[in-house]
C-alpha cells in the first residue's frame, strides 16, 4: 500500500460499460497501426516455453519465472514467459521471414515478483514484434526511425479514441524526444536514474531514452538488461552508445513518467559475446537459442514489446492499471481505490 499513488480530485471519465468498449478500440486501433507501418503479420505465441533453453526472456536477471512440471514429458519443467524477446526471433528463422517484414504477437506472462502498484501488476500483457533487419541497419539512425514509427501508431490510435469518446482530451506531445542516457545522467548527475526519467518525460511530454544496459559515466547503467536480446554495449560518442531504448510518457493523472515500451536493436554474434562476457553469463552459450545465433542460424532483427494495458490506462486518464486489466491486487489496495471513487478489475 506504501507504494499507491492516490492522484489527487481524481474521477474516471468513463463508466464501465464505455470502459470495457474504449480497451477494445485502442488494442484493435493500435495494432492495426502498428502492423501497417512496421510490416508485421500476427502470429501466435506461446505461453510457456521449456526450461533450459535460454529461450525465456531473463529481464534484469533476478526475477523468478513461474514453473510448472509436464506430466507426459516425465515431469519436464516448463515456465512461464516473462516476454517473447528470444521466441520472436528464433520465429523469425522458422517462418523465414524476409528484410523488412517481421511478425507481432499478444504476449501474456506472469511476473510473481513484481510490486503492486499503479502501474504494476501481476499479470503482463503487450504487443510483443520482432522484424528483420539488414546488417547496414544496426544503427542509431534506424532505431530512431522504428520509435517514430510505433510513436505515430499511438498518436493515431489517441486520436481515434479521442473521436469517439469526446470526454477524453489528446495528451500525447506531438513529437518524440530522443535523448541517451549518458547526456540525461551529465544533465542531472545529482539525481537518480527514475528521477531524470521524470524529469525529462514532464519537459518533453514524450522521449525515448537510448542506451539501457550499458555502464554510464559514473560506472552504473541506467537500468539493467539481459544480455542476450538488446544491443546495449555497441560504441559510440557515448561511450557505450547502446542500440535499445525505453519509450517514456509523462502521465498527469500519476505526475510520473510512465514506460509505455522498451525495444532495441538485436544482438548480433559479437555483442552476445561481449556481452556475455561483461555480466559473466558465459556458460549460456551452451543453450539451445544462444548456439543458433552463434551459429548464424538466427537473422539480424529488431523487437520490443509494447504494454496493452500500460497503453491503454494512459490514453483512457487511468489512475491504475487494475482499472484496465483483471489481476490480483491486495486487499487493502482495493479499499482504498474504491473509497477513492473506482474499482480494481
Amino acid at each position: 500500500m506504501s507504494k499507491l499513488i492516490i492522484p489527487q480530485h481524481y474521477t474516471p471519465l468513463l463508466d464501465v460499460h464505455q470502459n470495457e468498449l474504449a480497451i477494445k478500440l485502442i488494442k484493435e486501433c493500435f495494432q492495426q497501426n502498428l502492423s501497417t507501418a512496421l510490416r508485421l503479420h500476427r502470429t501466435t505465441g506461446p505461453l510457456f516455453v521449456v526450461q533450459g533453453m535460454g529461450i525465456n526472456d531473463d529481464l534484469n536477471g533476478v526475477e523468478r519465472a513461474v514453473t510448472f512440471p509436464i506430466k507426459d514429458l516425465d515431469d519436464k519443467k516448463a515456465e512461464v514467459v516473462h516476454s517473447l524477446a528470444k521466441w520472436k526471433r528464433l520465429t523469425l528463422a522458422t517462418q523465414e521471414i524476409q528484410p523488412g517484414y517481421g511478425i507481432y504477437t499478444d504476449m501474456n506472462a506472469i511476473r510473481a515478483d513484481e510490486e503492486l502498484d499503479n502501474i504494476h501488476s501481476l499479470y503482463v500483457d503487450q504487443w510483443d514484434w520482432e522484424r528483420v533487419i539488414l546488417p547496414q541497419e544496426r544503427n542509431i539512425e534506424y532505431l530512431k526511425k522504428t520509435v517514430k514509427s510505433i510513436y505515430r501508431a499511438m498518436l493515431r490510435t489517441e486520436f481515434n479514441v479521442c473521436e469517439q469518446y469526446t470526454m477524453l482530451k489528446p495528451v500525447l506531445a506531438k513529437d518524440i524526444f530522443f535523448i541517451h542516457s549518458e547526456e540525461l545522467r551529465r544533465l542531472y548527475p545529482d539525481k537518480t536514474p527514475k528521477e531524470r526519467e521524470n524529469i525529462i518525460a514532464k519537459e518533453k511530454g514524450s522521449v525515448f531514452i537510448i542506451g539501457i544496459g550499458g555502464k554510464l559515466g559514473d560506472g552504473q547503467p541506467h537500468d539493467l538488461r539481459a544480455p542476450d536480446y538488446d544491443d546495449w554495449t555497441t560504441p559510440g560518442e557515448n561511450g557505450l552508445e547502446g542500440l535499445n531504448g525505453d519509450l517514456l510518457v509523462w502521465d498527469h493523472i500519476l505526475n510520473q513518467a510512465l514506460e509505455l515500451s522498451s525495444m532495441g536493436i538485436r544482438v548480433d554474434k559479437e555483442a552476445l559475446l561481449r556481452q556475455l562476457k561483461l555480466t559473466n553469463k558465459e556458460e549460456r552459450l551452451n543453450l539451445y537459442f544462444h548456439k543458433k545465433l552463434i551459429n548464424d542460424e538466427l537473422p539480424l532483427s529488431i523487437g520490443g514489446g509494447i504494454g496493452q494495458s500500460r497503453l491503454c490506462m494512459f490514453l483512457l486518464h487511468k489512475a491504475h492499471i487494475g482499472e484496465v486489466q483483471a489481476s490480483i491486487w491486495p486487499e487493502e489496495m482495493c479499499k482504498k481505490c474504491e473509497e477513492l471513487g473506482f474499482k480494481l478489475i
